[in-house]
């Protein structure tokens, strides 16, 4: 009966402390901080304006289809195709220009009754004040329109806490290798 009566007390004990454990208030994972404390004082709007080369014929091309739906190639949009691009950014259209970053991502044909992408590109600048820094866009691209605007969604570096828009404007296309340049204009806050 001794023995009976300090087994339940040491399991008493042990419940207890493992309840005692599981109710401990832990520290919160949230916090709420003054915007200064991270460097954010004013908020600027900048432009930007560059030229994206979209290069997908050639031996080094610079956009390549990485998948696609069975009906893609009958498609006069070629709704399904998804490609991954690494386009250069200039600052003219020229192919020679100096580069100033790179479109990284990834754009895909959304759209069945005109030729519509959704286009998740990274801007990486690697010149002047912004080099290092990064912006995102993430939007509809109907590219046989006149002007086209996508969101900025966010930034790194120089952009953090970034949001704005993209204003793009076909300057070349080549119909028969699908080439294109496209200016754009690139209005963005950031601090």
């Amino acid at each position: 009966m001794a023995k009976s009566k300090s087994l339940t007390f040491v399991f008493t004990i042990i419940l207890t402390l493992l309840f005692s454990l599981a109710t401990a208030k832990s520290p919160p994972f949230y916090r709420t901080i003054s915007p200064t404390s991270l460097g954010l004082h004013k908020e600027k709007l900048s432009h930007l304006h560059f030229y994206f080369h979209d290069i997908v014929s050639g031996p080094k091309p610079t956009a390549v289809r990485v998948a696609e739906a069975r009906i893609t190639n009958t498609s006069s949009t070629l709704f399904g195709v998804v490609v991954m691009a690494d386009d250069p950014l200039t600052v003219g259209p020229e192919p020679g220009s100096k580069v100033v970053g790179r479109a990284q991502g990834i754009y895909g044909s959304a759209a069945q009754d005109e030729t519509g992408l959704l286009m998740i590109m990274n801007l990486a600048f690697t010149e002047g004040k912004y080099n290092g820094s990064t912006l995102s866009m993430l939007g509809r691209n109907t590219v046989f329109s006149a002007v086209r605007e996508m969101p900025i969604v966010g930034g790194s570096g120089a952009f953090r806490f970034a949001r704005g828009y993209a204003e793009a404007k076909t300057h070349t296309f080549d119909i028969k290798t699908g080439d294109a340049v496209v200016e754009y204009n690139v209005y963005v806050f950031h601090y």
